[in-house]
């Protein structure tokens, strides 16, 4: 990692959230959709019911339990399908950076799925206008920077990838935070491979590679994402623990891995936290950072993400920190942009440690 995890015997175990809930955060690994709060989106089941999505908040959270990771999908697109103008589009986005701001997260890069809503009807343009609207907005009343991820659902075929990489490489269309180029949806049945010329057209354009793999299979989707899609990060990457030269390869490449530890037991790819493999990805050297997914559907928030890695890494406050640290290392954010999120995390640990009552 970019620093040492520093532990203490004294914090194991002692969950300092308080630490976590100041401190200085970016994330990478968080959907735009999936972020939808229960109270957004009960308002926007409530401004279209003909939807299956209950309207009542208290209901969302039964409805938000998955029995698997296709279940997960089933929800997710029942989710999308609420998003059908661009005013919901902006209502969203705007949303999702105000919770962002709430837990100090000042760089966030959020994946959207453009197809998912011009194939429901929305203009592109006017999509595009409503994201970098939003976005504008929560930088100026925030402070928090938003940067996008276009993101093709693999579940829809190489019609959406087509659709996605012309939106994403169109000089007319393309807003001005998007940075990235992924993958998401299934991974089974739906090999990264069939995917490279639209990852090569992307990438020719500018963009960087952030496809998802190995979240529901083994290693040998890491690689196909490593090798065809010249990855960059990858999203989860649970599977990549299997395989000792895989992690060797990511941990010298300094290639992140996007860890999502609640996200994986909502969908069942782990059984138990104490079972994830974040801890054989730390030991192995390879750059973690941690990420919330799509967390009002899993019950959690990037907070709660960093305090169950602080558990299973044993990690103090200085060892957060560098958890933290590791995040803006593997961001799209420009180098200024860096050295300034570094410096206030820095800043702010070193006000925290000097604050905290001798022992």
């Amino acid at each position: 990692m970019t620093e040492r995890l520093a532990v203490s015997a004294e914090t194991a175990g002692s969950g300092p959230h308080d630490f976590i809930a100041g401190l200085p955060k970016a994330e990478l690994h968080v959907h735009h959709i999936g972020s939808a709060s229960p109270r957004i989106v009960s308002e926007l089941a409530a401004r279209h019911p003909d939807s299956r999505v209950p309207v009542d908040p208290e209901a969302l959270a039964g409805y938000f339990t998955f029995t698997d990771f296709a279940h997960f999908i089933d929800v997710y697109l029942s989710v999308v399908d609420l998003i059908r103008t661009p005013e919901d589009v902006r209502l969203l986005t705007y949303e999702v950076a105000r919770e962002l701001a709430r837990q100090q997260v000042r760089y966030a890069e959020l994946t959207i799925t453009p197809f998912s809503s011009t194939r429901r009807g929305i203009d592109a343009r006017a999509f595009m206008e409503a994201i970098e609207d939003a976005r504008k907005a929560a930088e100026s009343e925030f402070g928090t920077v938003l940067r996008w991820c276009f993101d093709i659902p693999g579940e829809a075929g190489l019609e959406a990838a087509e659709e996605t990489t012309r939106l994403a490489t169109d000089d007319r269309l393309r807003p001005e935070g998007l940075v990235s180029f992924g993958l998401g949806g299934p991974e089974i049945g739906v090999p990264r491979p069939q995917f490279k010329p639209y990852f090569d057209r992307a990438i020719a354009a500018g963009l960087h590679s952030v496809p998802h793999a190995g979240e529901t299979t083994g290693p040998g989707t890491v690689w196909d994402a490593l090798v065809d899609l010249r990855a960059e990060r990858i999203g989860h990457g649970t599977g990549a623990a299997r395989d000792p030269e895989l992690l060797a390869h990511l941990a010298e490449r300094r290639i992140a891995l996007e860890v999502c530890p609640t996200s994986n037991i909502a969908t069942r790819v782990v059984t138990r936290l104490d079972e994830h493999p974040i801890r054989e990805f730390a030991r192995a050297g390879v750059l973690v950072t941690v990420n919330s997914d799509d967390p009002p559907m899993f019950g959690t928030d990037l907070n709660t993400e960093y305090a169950i890695a602080a558990r299973l890494l044993d990690l103090d406050e200085e060892g957060l920190a560098a958890l933290a640290k590791n995040a803006v290392e593997a961001s799209f954010l420009d180098a200024p942009g860096k050295t300034r999120l570094a410096a206030e995390i820095d800043a702010y640990t070193a006000s925290w440690l000097s604050s905290r009552p001798l022992r």
